[in-house]
């Protein structure tokens, strides 16, 4: 039972030890069941933000709490690099049942940042080719080298020089990514909804066109699902939009309910040599248990569909607001929705607070909203209504 029973004392510890890196809300959250989060005074608030977006199946999942108390109980940790376990094949052998078709293999790993790291590796391995083609407004996670990958100067900047052979075009611009491509191109990296970027959407045309012009130029498409992907933008993975496949795919946040975890999926061919790549914690047995009950409960409750059918009304009721107070547009993916304002967004995710509902920013004027798939209409309704106290 923990000692530390008021919200000061908690704030003040984390605050006096804390590295500096984060800006924190002063709640204390200790307990979440489906949609909602509690803190510790016994305030109860509507999750529209998941942990970025990992609480997809919502908060203690009974299903993966289940899951992950059964494996807690045989089996914590089991190196990939060095033996096989059971509960990382019955996941492999779940993943590749709903991934993209020519994607065969998979490197397990522990988050989002992590996925990019190694794929930008596996493609320049793959390819002997350093170049790698980003997209202005992407996000791609903090370490150096996804953070070489990462378009916003205020996070670039500070830690230069980042790794060489990075460069960027606008999002949405085909004509501007082939001409960015040369003979040192190994591989074009984008997300199909940009979350991070103010929650754009590619659309089918412009992704199957990268599609069409990476195979043209035998260059590898890398996507960063790591937020879109198991069912937030009503389809399994973003991709499948536009009816095209990846020949490398990211994927974390969601895909442990909760625990980390994430994957680099790989077309057969594409590998790298032995102990060229590593990850001490990936492919983990509990995260792996994790993930697999994770999957088979949105497959099993149709989250997906739901995810498609709710986005779809959240979204109509955000437009709904475009024009009235700050709103300038309303705009999203499935339940990857994001209303950008007039002026800064802060101040409104912070009114939102004190009415009961979590929401993120998107950059500096985007609200974004991340719920569980399993957000009611009703549950969207409240948030539209308190939207509009708040405005």
């Amino acid at each position: 039972m923990h000692t530390l029973i008021t919200a000061q004392a908690i704030l003040e510890i984390e605050d006096r030890h804390a590295s500096g890196v984060y800006s924190k809300k002063p709640i204390v959250l200790v307990r979440g069941r489906g949609t909602r989060v509690w803190d510790i005074e016994g305030r109860e608030y509507l999750d529209c933000a998941t942990g970025m977006g990992v609480a997809l199946v919502g908060h203690a999942n009974e299903h993966v709490v289940r899951a992950i108390t059964e494996q807690a109980q045989r089996l914590l940790t089991c190196p990939d690099g060095h033996f096989y376990n059971d509960a990382r094949a019955a996941l492999i052998e779940k993943l590749f049942e709903i991934a993209p078709k020519n994607l065969k293999r998979v490197f397990l790993c522990n988050t989002g940042t992590e996925a990019i790291e190694g794929a930008i590796k596996f493609a320049r391995g793959f390819t002997k080719k350093p170049g790698i083609i980003a997209m202005m407004r992407g996000f791609h996670g903090r370490t150096l080298g996804a953070l070489s990958a990462t378009w916003n100067p205020k996070y670039r900047e500070p830690f230069e020089p980042l790794v060489p052979q990075f460069s960027f075009v606008p999002f949405g611009d085909i004509e501007k990514l082939e001409s960015a491509i040369t003979d040192e191109t190994a591989a074009v990296l984008l997300e199909p909804v940009q979350g991070e970027g103010g929650v754009h959407v590619a659309t089918v045309e412009y992704l199957q066109a990268v599609r069409r012009l990476c195979s043209q130029k035998n260059i590898l498409l890398i996507l960063d699902e790591i937020q879109t992907g198991f069912g937030r933008t009503g389809r399994l993975f973003a991709c499948e939009h536009a009816q095209i496949e990846p020949d490398i795919l990211c994927l974390s946040k969601s895909m442990g309910g909760g625990v980390p975890i994430g994957a680099v999926l790989l077309r057969e061919d594409i590998k790298l040599e032995k102990a060229e790549h590593g990850s001490t914690f990936g492919g983990n047995p509990l995260a792996c248990a994790a993930a697999r009950a994770t999957i088979e409960y949105i497959l099993e409750r149709d989250l997906v569909r739901q995810a498609r059918e709710h986005g779809a009304y959240f979204l109509s009721r955000l437009k709904e607001l475009e024009g009235f107070g700050p709103v300038r547009q309303a705009r999203g993916l499935g339940l990857m929705l994001g209303l950008e304002l007039k002026e800064k967004s802060a101040p409104y995710l912070t009114k939102l607070i004190e009415h009961g509902i979590l929401a993120l920013q998107a950059g500096p004027t985007v609200m974004r909203f991340l719920p569980p798939l399993e957000i009611s209409r009703a549950e969207i309704d409240h948030v539209i209504e308190t939207l509009q106290k708040i405005f």
